[in-house]
């Protein structure tokens, strides 16, 4: 059915989108890209306060304020899309951006932490609808010539929503207090989302199933994985409830995959990772989100802890990391025709792994342009990483499956970070428990810097110590996990070409 048609067919209430320009309608994409994305990373600015503030959050409970979001985006990303296809990519991305609204509102006056909790988990799901949607409008949108320059702009939003997220978030917690970062992604969001009503276009419809299984196969799984993680430093690594997260999540990815193998039409076939490039690109994106969020998490409390850092400073003290993702992006198709694309694999994870090790050498005495230099060694590598990657995953699939593989591009990006952010407020909190001085630990049993604040003020600065040697742990086992798994993603493709040739 040709497009023209498909709009005739429709009621005359969504027959009404004016016209509007490609450059205006990337534009209009990419806000919503930066809004669901910025959010991952501004949560992190606000762990300090939420921390000292009325709900009195755990350790563990602080990762799941910033990982129930992210893990339903991650797993829902890929349904999302696949709704898109099924639904129309418009009216799916709409009922995101509203679903994203009411999260997020939900969040803002949540008198508890398991209110909150559901709030970010309702905005995650939003999330999830609107990201695969806005390139597989996008994508229908453009010519083919364009395609491949429109997925490489789509494919710098998501690292400069991390970037937008640390500056808007910062300038709107400076307001005292948490609650002010979701009121103020309500009207964003519904500004968005009348806007999308007004001018995207509509697309054809395909009829793909979904998959309800796999989707709550897939969230169960990544639940338990995170369980097991993140309850690691308090409930014990040999305790009941951290033993059964990751036996649970073996068990569930294993019934996932036999699952997603007969039916007929899966959430993601695992056969598609068959498919050398997909493969290693998908792990590939999964490594560098789990660097760069991995470093949002702990950016934002270094910043205000060891530098004391206003909340405005510690957003804009993110903003070196930026530079190379805003102007080199559109420059790293050229250097990939030069040098291959191996080669750029592997400088993007020699920078970003580089960076976070160099930051692992950061301490209370290192003046913020040092600190700042190795955030812009970060970013060269995530610049040189990001349109790489999506590239390689998007060629992968059919067009057919524009939102599933938008999808995919999508899961691998948040899992990575979800995943980032678990590992390292682990590592961090067991870290900073062991480096307390022995009586602060026996006489208040602290598990964050705020918890051992308020039980003895006095000892600020053995407290910030602790904290920063938890940090510097945190980037050293990153950083070093970030370089093994580019290893190994560099290998893979070098592997499947040599299989090729022969």
């Amino acid at each position: 059915m040709a497009l023209n048609d498909l709009i005739r067919d429709q009621p005359p209430a969504l027959r009404s989108s004016a016209p509007v320009s490609q450059r205006s309608l990337l534009a209009l994409m990419c806000a919503c890209v930066v809004l669901v994305v910025g959010m991952v990373a501004a949560i992190n600015l606000a762990v300090p306060m939420l921390a000292a503030g009325a709900l009195h959050p755990s350790a563990s409970a602080l990762v799941w304020i910033v990982d129930t979001y992210v893990i339903f985006f991650a797993c829902l990303v890929i349904p999302g899309g696949a709704a898109g296809d099924r639904f129309g990519r418009k009216g799916v991305l709409l009922a995101g951006l509203m679903l994203f609204a009411a999260g997020a509102l939900l969040s803002a006056i949540a008198p508890n932490v398991a209110l909150l909790l559901l709030g970010r988990a309702v905005t995650g799901v939003g999330a999830a609808a609107v990201l695969p949607n806005t390139l597989a409008v996008l994508l229908h949108a453009v010519p083919a010539e364009r395609k491949g320059a429109t997925i490489a702009i789509w494919a710098s939003m998501t690292g400069i929503g991390g970037v937008v997220g640390n500056v808007g978030g910062g300038a709107v917690l400076s307001s005292g207090s948490w609650r002010w970062l979701f009121l103020a992604a309500v009207p964003i969001a519904l500004l968005l989302a009348a806007l999308v009503a007004g001018f995207a276009p509509w697309s054809a419809r395909h009829d793909r199933r979904l998959d309800w299984l796999g989707t709550l196969l897939l969230v169960a799984a990544s639940v338990a994985l995170l369980i097991g993680i993140v309850q690691g430093p308090e409930a014990g690594w040999g305790g009941a409830l951290v033993i059964t997260g990751f036996v649970g999540a073996a068990a569930l990815f294993a019934l996932w995959t036999v699952v997603e193998l007969k039916i007929e039409h899966p959430l993601l076939d695992p056969r598609l990772f068959r498919l050398p490039a997909l493969r290693s690109a998908c792990l590939g994106m999964t490594a560098v989100f789990f660097g760069m969020f991995a470093l949002f998490y702990v950016n934002a409390s270094f910043l205000q802890y060891a530098k004391g850092f206003g909340l405005l400073q510690t957003g804009l003290g993110i903003i070196p990391l930026t530079i190379p993702i805003i102007l080199g992006a559109r420059h790293v198709g050229r250097l990939t025709q030069r040098i291959g694309m191996n080669a750029t694999i592997a400088l993007a994870f020699l920078f970003v792994g580089g960076g976070l090790l160099g930051l692992s050498l950061s301490d209370t005495q290192t003046p913020y342009p040092a600190y700042a230099a190795w955030l812009l060694v970060t970013g060269i590598g995530v610049a040189l990483a990001l349109p790489t990657l999506s590239g390689a995953i998007a060629v992968s699939l059919p067009p057919a499956q524009a939102g599933v593989g938008a999808g995919l591009q999508a899961t691998t990006r948040e899992f990575g970070s979800a995943l980032g952010v678990a590992v390292i407020g682990t590592v961090l909190t067991g870290r900073f428990i062991a480096a307390l001085p022995p009586d602060i630990r026996a006489a208040h049993d602290p598990h964050t810097v705020a918890q051992a604040l308020a039980g003895t003020p006095d000892r600020a600065n053995d407290i910030v110590s602790a904290f920063v040697s938890g940090a510097d742990l945190g980037f050293r086992v990153i950083g070093v996990s970030v370089l093994i798994l580019g290893a190994l993603v560099v290998a893979e493709s070098l592997l499947s070409r040599k299989t090729k040739e022969n």
